[in-house]
């Protein structure tokens, strides 16, 4: 992902985005300026500017010319996200959910689906979760599980060597390359394979018969590995 393609996750279009990163790198610049630097034509520049100032990632300064200067890429990040946040409020409390548990098989698919996927099971575990995969597939989420053990959530991984995470319960085994399983509270489950881009693929559950496949499938790998004594947590 480049710098464009990470700023129109905020909003802006790809226009906008060039013209805000040649405001960044060369200060409060004139419409006529940027259209030249930019090489975008002056009709689209003004539209683009001006929509710049509306979403917050430039402002006017008066004067004669008229000049644009962008917001700190901070400030406008931060301002981004918590607009969002409000929005994310604002969409919890008026939007009508459906309570009934989840019983059906979803398939989620591409490495960014999934990977948001598991970050939120982990990030709204309650009790406890399981995570199985290479090492580079577990590490992607080092942040949120070292933090969520922190917080005294039950960690348990199971990778292949070498593999250490404070307050986790690591268990050592050979991993299959690309494939991942997450079981969160003995709940839900995901698992199938990543690290194809576009065309990995998990499965996603929270149907009792395949958490506890999953589960005890875990346990008697677990059990196996305590036994050769490859487990890292004492």
């Amino acid at each position: 992902m480049d710098l464009n393609d990470a700023l129109m996750c905020f909003g802006l279009t790809r226009q906008e985005s060039t013209i805000y990163l040649t405001l960044l790198s060369d200060g409060a610049l004139t419409g006529y300026e940027v259209a030249k630097r930019t090489g975008i034509s002056r009709s689209n520049t003004y539209t683009a500017l001006a929509c710049l100032v509306d979403k917050g990632a430039a402002r006017l300064v008066e004067g004669t010319p008229v000049r644009y200067m962008p917001v700190a890429a901070e400030e406008f990040g931060d301002n981004k996200i918590k607009n969002l946040q409000r929005m994310k409020r604002l969409l919890l409390e008026q939007i009508p959910v459906r309570t009934e548990a989840m019983e059906g098989y979803i398939t989620i698919r591409s490495d960014g689906h999934i990977s948001d996927k598991i970050r939120y099971m982990l990030e709204h575990a309650l009790y406890r979760v399981y995570v199985s995969g290479e090492n580079h597939v577990v590490d992607a989420y080092r942040e949120i599980l070292e933090r969520r053990a922190a917080e005294g959530l039950k960690v348990v991984i199971i990778t292949n060597p070498p593999y250490k995470l404070d307050n986790a319960r690591i268990y050592l085994a050979d991993r299959k390359p690309g494939q991942v399983g997450v079981i969160v509270d003995s709940s839900t489950v995901l698992t199938g394979d990543v690290g194809n881009g576009e065309q990995s693929s998990c499965l996603y559950s929270g149907k009792k018969n395949l958490v506890d496949l999953f589960k005890d499938s875990l346990s008697n790998e677990i059990k196996i590995i305590e036994l050769t004594g490859r487990n890292e947590w004492k």
